[in-house]
């Protein structure tokens, strides 16, 4: 299948190719990195930079302008790299749905999204050759540490996030390296860390909330509304804070710090050991939260750690309902959800930003219409 072997590319995104560093060529739909070509053109580099992200039929075709043999259409052959889409798709309902439905009849070519480059949940776990992407790419070479790929690529903020949303494979879901040092332990987490550090604490915690109630039954109603809470505050923290794509800064520190807090996920997303949360990391965005609910409930601290507790709760919830998406096979309902969230990952990451739930996409207008194919 030629999509999944070579992405699609938007002519914008063709065009911003047009350096020493990346310089991509177009003939007709075939796109063409001609990057190692340029100083040793015959006709100086100077020629071909000023095609660069441009199609290039009719200057080939020119005699005046430049004799090319057939040996110039043979590099242009081994250097072919993508496919042109003549628009790139917004992200909305109805164009969600024009691809739901044509795929509905097998028969049709499956869909290849022009951002992603995938064009179902299975193309996630297809391996990556790490040499033929980072050539192809010019992005990271999995097979080197990846933080300082990032914090010293010089990389502009459209190619970044171009690039760290087309999902790669490493090694059939192995961890590619992080730190490459002391640290990158820190960056693995098993999934089973999540409820051993986090439930003898929410234990504990509502253990102490109970004291404040004679009635049980209120302290389960605060419980149970901080757990409503977490779920809006999945919503927020994934679509405003993990996504916050067109507000990210245009420099290394906050490139660098998008990868580290959400944009790894998207570039490996079947990492097993990068799928939850680090403690460490969690303890940093809980701590807060501590301090917003004994702030917003500030006349009863009982009710406040009640609150907090069920929202922890919720958290150890979508911790591990997102590790189960990716990993496991599921009951039929999370079979629906398992579908919505991988296609978060290989269709369309502006929209779909709930894990556990659909339910605030719905509310807020950015839900995920998933493929559907006929029995």
């Amino acid at each position: 299948m030629p999509g999944l072997v070579l992405p699609t590319l938007t002519k914008a995104e063709v065009e911003s190719h047009n350096t020493k560093k990346s310089c991509y060529v177009t003939i007709g739909t075939n796109v063409y990195d001609v990057t190692d070509f340029v100083d040793s053109h015959p006709g100086g580099p100077e020629l071909v930079l000023e095609y660069g992200g441009k199609d290039v039929t009719e200057i080939l075709k020119d005699g005046d302008s430049h004799n090319h043999s057939e040996s110039a259409y043979e590099i242009l052959e081994e250097s072919h790299v993508a496919f042109l889409v003549t628009e790139k798709l917004k992200p909305n309902g109805k164009v969600q749905k024009s691809i739901a439905d044509s795929q509905i009849n097998e028969e049709v070519t499956p869909y290849v999204h022009p951002r992603t480059g995938m064009s179902c949940e299975e193309d996630l776990s297809k391996d990556t050759d790490p040499n033929a992407d980072f050539k192809q790419h010019k992005f990271l070479d999995l097979n080197r540490p990846l933080l300082m790929q990032v914090w010293n690529g010089g990389f502009s903020k459209k190619f970044y996030l171009d690039q760290v949303h087309r999902p790669r494979h490493y090694k059939g879901g192995a961890s590619a390296p992080l730190f490459g040092n002391f640290l990158e332990p820190l960056s693995l987490t098993p999934w089973w860390v999540v409820p051993m550090i986090w439930l003898p604490a929410i234990s504990y915690g509502t253990y102490l909330a109970s004291e404040g109630f004679e009635d049980k039954a209120q302290l389960a109603i605060y419980w149970l509304f901080g757990l409503f809470l977490w779920s809006l505050v999945e919503y927020i923290l994934h679509r405003f804070l993990f996504h916050l794509d067109d507000y990210l800064p245009d420099n290394r520190v906050g490139i660098t710090l998008h990868f580290l807090l959400h944009g790894v996920h998207h570039y490996l997303p079947m990492d097993r050991y990068r799928l939850v949360m680090p403690p460490t990391l969690f303890l940093a965005l809980a701590t807060p939260f501590w301090k917003l609910a004994h702030t917003l409930f500030y006349w009863n601290w009982h009710m406040a750690t009640a609150i907090y507790c069920g929202g922890i709760f919720g958290y150890v919830c979508y911790d591990l309902t997102h590790y189960f998406l990716h990993h496991q096979n599921l009951p039929l309902w999370y079979k629906g959800l398992k579908k919505y969230h991988l296609a978060h990952h290989f269709l369309d990451y502006e929209l779909g930003f709930g894990v556990t739930s659909r339910f605030w996409d719905q509310v807020f207008g950015t839900e995920l219409v998933t493929p559907i194919k006929k029995a």
